[in-house]
C-alpha cells in the first residue's frame, strides 16, 4: 500500500498544487486547511508523514507539531513556511521536527525530504507492487536501506552509490571508522541486489582466532584436526547464492589472504583436510576501519587481493562529519531504547541536543546509541536534560581503555585461548602463537599465568 501523507494548509492554491505533485509520485494524499482538522485527522486515520504550514490562522504549524508529538511521537513532520528563519529553523529541528523548508518550494527538495521520512517511518514509498514479487518490490522500495537513517547529503550520495553498486555482482570494499554501520550499508546493498531472497552472511576477521578462521570460511572435514567431529560446510558454502560479508578483513592473516585469493579467482572452496573442492556463487563484499592501502604498502596485506576485493570502493563518513543526522539519529534511538526499556522519554532538552551535536563521537553511530540508551536509563521526566546526557558522554570517555591498556588486556585474553587449546602444554601453546619457547614463557610471566592451571584434571 502506498504511503499517506497529510497536507496542513490555509492556501486552498497550494494545497491542490502540493497534493497534485505528490498524488502524481504514487503518495496517497489528504488535504485539510487547518491545525485544528489536522490533528483531528491523525486521531482518526494516522498517516504516514505531515507536511504543514509554519503559519495558519488558529493553531499554527508548531503547535499542530507540539500536539502530535504528544500522542504519536513517532510521526515525522516537515515544516513547509514562507516565513522562515535561521533561529526558527535550528528551534524547529531542535524540538524533533524531521525537516524545515521554505516557500517557494522546489519540487526535487521537497521530494527527497519525504522519501527520507518515509524510509525513517518505515512506509512504503512507491505505489503499490505485485505481491508475487517481493524481492523484486524491497529493491525498488525504500525498504532496502532500513537502519540507515539520514538526511545528510553525503549520506544519500553514497547510498545512490550503493544502490548503483547493488543491481552488479562486482564487489563492493566499505571503508569506514569503527561504529559508522559498515555492515548496515552491507546489508544494505544485499537487500537492493538480485540476492536479495538468498542468505546474507557477515563475519568478522577479527574476532575469530586465526587457527580456526581458515575451518570457519572454508570449512573442514571429519578428521580433519583434534575436535573435528563431523564435516562442516563454512561460511562461504553457507552464502552460497547470496552475499558473504568479511568485516575487518585488513586483520586477516597472511596465511589465509592467499587461501582467500584463490577462492575468489576460481570460484571454489576446499575445506580443510578435504582432496576435493566445491563450487560456490558468492557476492563478496568487505569492510575495514583500517587504511588498506598504507597495509598494502607496508607488506602487512597482499596487493592482488586487495585490487580484488576493491572493485567498487564505498567509503562511509564518520559521524562528525554528519552533523545534521545527530538530531536525527538521537531522536530515532531514543523511541527506540524506550519502547524496550517501557519508558516513555519524547525529546531532548535543547541544550541536551547541542551537547550531543558538539560532541567529537570517536566511536561514532555505535556511541551515540550507548550515549541515548544511559540517558534514557537515569531519566525521570517527559524530556531528557542536559547534564544526563553529559553524564553519559562522559561515562564513555572513561570506558575507552588507552591503546596501551586495551593492548595488554587483548594480550592477556589471547594467551588464555591459547593454552586452553593446548591443555596447559607450553610447547603446543607456543607452536599454535608462532613463538619460541623463551619467548612465550617471557609472556607468560608478564601476565602473571601459570600454565600448570590450564591442565585438564586428572
Amino acid at each position: 500500500m502506498s504511503a499517506h501523507i497529510l497536507l496542513a494548509d490555509d492556501d486552498p492554491e497550494l494545497l491542490k498544487l502540493l497534493s497534485i505533485r505528490l498524488g502524481a509520485s504514487g503518495y496517497r494524499v489528504s488535504a485539510v486547511e487547518s491545525g485544528e482538522r489536522a490533528l483531528a485527522l491523525t486521531l482518526r486515520e494516522r498517516p504516514d508523514l505531515l507536511i504543514t504550514d509554519l503559519r495558519m490562522g488558529g493553531m499554527d504549524g508548531m503547535a499542530l507539531f507540539e500536539g502530535i508529538r504528544i500522542r504519536d511521537p513517532s510521526l515525522p513532520v516537515i515544516i513547509l513556511t514562507a516565513h522562515a528563519t535561521v533561529p526558527d529553523a535550528v528551534e524547529a529541528v531542535h524540538r524533533g521536527v524531521f525537516g524545515y523548508l521554505t516557500k517557494p518550494y522546489d519540487s526535487r527538495t521537497l521530494l527527497a525530504q519525504v522519501e527520507r521520512a518515509l524510509a525513517l517511518s518505515g512506509a512504503m514509498t512507491a505505489a503499490p507492487v505485485a505481491a508475487d514479487d517481493s524481492a523484486s518490490a524491497q529493491r525498488t522500495s525504500g525498504d532496502w536501506r532500513r537502519g540507515l537513517i539520514t538526511r545528510s547529503q553525503r549520506m544519500e550520495s553514497l547510498l545512490s552509490q550503493a544502490r548503483l553498486a547493488a543491481e552488479s555482482e562486482a564487489a563492493i570494499f566499505i571503508q569506514g571508522e569503527s561504529g559508522t554501520g559498515k555492515e548496515l550499508l552491507a546489508q544494505a546493498i544485499h537487500r537492493a541486489s538480485r540476492r536479495s531472497d538468498r542468505p546474507f552472511i557477515a563475519v568478522n576477521c577479527g574476532a575469530i582466532p586465526e587457527n580456526l578462521l581458515e575451518s570457519e570460511l572454508f570449512g573442514h572435514v571429519k578428521g580433519a584436526f583434534t575436535g573435528a567431529t563431523r564435516d562442516h560446510d563454512g561460511l562461504f558454502m553457507a552464502a552460497d547464492g547470496g552475499t558473504l560479508f568479511l568485516d575487518e578483513i585488513g586483520d586477516m592473516p597472511a596465511s589465509l589472504q592467499v587461501k582467500l585469493l584463490r577462492v575468489l579467482q576460481e570460484r571454489e572452496v576446499r575445506p580443510v583436510g578435504a582432496t576435493q573442492t566445491k563450487r560456490i556463487n558468492v557476492r563478496m563484499v568487505s569492510a575495514t576501519h583500517r587504511q588498506l592501502q598504507q597495509r598494502v604498502a607496508d607488506g602487512a596485506f597482499r596487493d592482488d587481493l586487495y585490487y580484488r576485493l576493491n572493485v567498487v570502493k564505498l567509503e562511509v563518513p564518520p559521524l562528525r562529519e554528519r552533523r545534521e543526522d545527530i538530531p536525527l539519529l538521537a531522536m530515532h534511538f531514543l523511541r527506540t531504547v524506550s519502547d524496550s526499556y517501557g519508558k516513555h522519554a519524547s525529546s531532548f532538552a535543547p541544550d541536551a541536543l547541542e551537547a550531543l551535536m558538539s560532541s567529537a563521537w570517536p566511536g561514532n553511530v555505535r556511541q551515540l546509541f550507548n550515549v541515548v540508551e544511559r540517558s534514557l536509563a537515569l531519566a525521570t521526566t517527559d524530556l531528557i536534560p542536559e547534564h544526563l546526557v553529559q553524564a553519559a558522554l562522559q561515562g564513555e570517555t572513561s570506558d575507552v581503555p588507552s591503546f596501551d591498556e586495551a593492548r595488554r588486556g587483548f594480550e592477556r585474553d589471547y594467551l588464555v585461548q591459547v593454552l586452553k587449546m593446548a591443555n596447559g602444554n607450553v610447547s603446543q601453546a607456543a607452536r599454535l602463537a608462532k613463538r619460541n619457547r623463551t619467548e612465550f614463557y617471557k609472556l607468560l610471566q608478564k601476565h602473571e599465568l601459570e600454565p600448570n592451571s590450564f591442565k585438564p584434571a586428572e
